[in-house]
């Protein structure tokens, strides 16, 4: 362990960072990174930038895991807060981007009708939570840097209270979006019947990603409540099933199925269908 495993002091990880494990989720988030740029840049969907923002920052995160399981037993700082904060607030970067892509779906089905909350408030009351949170998990993550352990305890609270404000906007976010879906089943509008439109496709596509963003929050609050030295915490086998698994996961599927094929971007240049800078066309 840290040579600063004293009654008073933080000490970095409960275990040795694996070097093998942190390489290869690197090498996985570039990547799909990498091709979320590709397919941001040739679909001008812009509204997608937080997303690919969100996963640039999960592969640096993990090159900070690649330098601590360099250093162990003798961890720097600098490393661990990269991986600790990248890590954590990652997530809610890519949640800004569904929320958006909510809005642009009722808009397109000219459902606002069918929607608990105007679609002029849909997206900024979302996404004002998720900025919140945002800042509450930065802030949290700052007071992890401290070597005293006390306020590293009070860092952990703040970032506690930052991933329950996530949850609870995401658990009301799934709330709007199925009821919603439902509301517009029984009573579809005229773009909701058309052929061209995939429109259920991509609300499931955002059903699935919401919930592994969902269960890699509740399991990073179970984290938190334990404490430094719970048991989760304890085996990093936790961080990559629970999260970065997870994460990954979630900016495949978009990769896969990419909201440009239902919400085309805007900007100069041809519009490009999501289907010609799809995976299977690389």
């Amino acid at each position: 362990m840290s040579e600063q495993n004293t009654p008073e002091a933080f000490v970095f990880y409960q275990y040795d960072p694996s070097l093998a494990a942190a390489v290869i989720f690197t090498f996985l988030f570039f990547g799909t990174s990498t091709l979320h740029v590709y397919q941001l840049s040739r679909t001008r969907t812009w509204y997608f930038t937080a997303l690919v923002l969100g996963g640039i920052m999960e592969a640096i995160g993990y090159v900070g895991r690649i330098l601590s399981s360099r250093q162990s037993p003798n961890w720097t700082l600098g490393p661990f807060i990269i991986q600790a904060m990248l890590l954590l607030i990652a997530p809610a970067l890519f949640a800004a981007s569904i929320y958006m892509i909510l809005g642009r779906i009722v808009l397109a089905l000219d459902g606002e009708k069918h929607c608990l909350i105007k679609k002029k408030w849909l997206t900024k009351i979302f996404v004002a939570g998720d900025v919140v949170s945002f800042l509450v998990l930065s802030g949290g993550s700052g007071l992890q840097t401290n070597k005293d352990i006390k306020v590293v305890q009070t860092g952990e609270r703040v970032i506690l209270a930052g991933l329950l404000i996530q949850v609870v906007f995401f658990g009301v976010f799934m709330l709007v979006a199925l009821l919603f879906h439902q509301r517009i089943l029984r009573d579809p509008t005229h773009a909701s019947m058309s052929p061209n439109l995939p429109w259920q496709k991509h609300l499931h596509v955002l059903y699935i990603v919401s919930a592994l963003i969902m269960i890699r929050s509740v399991v990073r609050v179970v984290e938190y409540i334990q404490g430094f030295e719970g048991y989760i915490l304890s085996h990093e086998a936790f961080l990559y099933i629970f999260d970065g698994l997870l994460m990954f996961i979630a900016l495949a599927i978009f990769n896969w199925i990419h909201p440009s094929e239902l919400i085309p971007g805007k900007g100069r240049g041809r519009k490009v269908p999501s289907r010609d800078v799809s995976m299977n066309n690389l």
